[in-house]
């Protein structure tokens, strides 16, 4: 046996070894990264702040959970979060109660959400709906027509509409309450 050769046996395990290691510290910061997300929409201290636009809302026509047609133009008046997300998105799980609590919170004041669902069969939706306690209203996007239109593909991605029908904020990415608070909350004070 060369001498080459017997040092690649004796480092083999050793090597071995070393790649287990690396993996098994892989492995377990999966978890943890996992609930980074989790951690900042628990916080108190808002996540980070929206973009800055100043736009007029699209045209947007859907159709709600029971079939009926509805369009931004509906909410005209109304501070509107349109929130697009899916069933299937951990994120949009993650945000879903902070945006509810946010809506309980702020509904009087003339605000609403408008979660735009993108792709599910409307059942499917619907359970959604029920098992996180979802009041505000839901609409079923198929095709992908608000990702488009507000040209941002990512789920969830959220956009604030003012009472004078003007695109004013957006986020890419789970929001928490406190976030919603900070950024939102102004709004509600501007007179149409």
């Amino acid at each position: 046996m060369t001498e080459s050769n017997k040092t690649n046996r004796r480092l083999t395990p050793f090597i071995t070894l070393i790649t287990a290691g690396i993996f098994l510290l892989g492995v377990s910061l999966i978890p943890l990264l996992a609930n980074a997300q989790q951690k900042a929409l628990d916080s108190t201290a808002p996540i980070f702040p929206p973009i800055t636009l100043d736009y007029p809302a699209p045209q947007l026509t859907l159709t709600d959970l029971q079939g009926k047609p509805v369009s931004i133009e509906d909410y005209r008046g109304q501070v509107i979060l349109v929130n697009n997300w899916a069933t299937w998105c951990p994120p949009c799980k993650t945000e879903m109660p902070e945006l509810q609590a946010f809506y309980t919170a702020h509904a009087a004041e003339g605000f609403v959400v408008v979660a735009i669902e993108s792709g599910e069969p409307a059942d499917q939706v619907a359970s959604f709906v029920q098992e996180y306690g979802m009041s505000f209203p839901v609409w079923l996007d198929p095709h992908g027509t608000a990702l488009e239109i507000f040209q941002n593909w990512n789920l969830p991605s959220s956009y604030v509409i003012d009472r004078d029908g003007k695109v004013r904020l957006s986020w890419t990415g789970a929001i928490n309450q406190p976030t919603l608070e900070q950024y939102i909350t102004p709004l509600f004070e501007e007179i149409k």
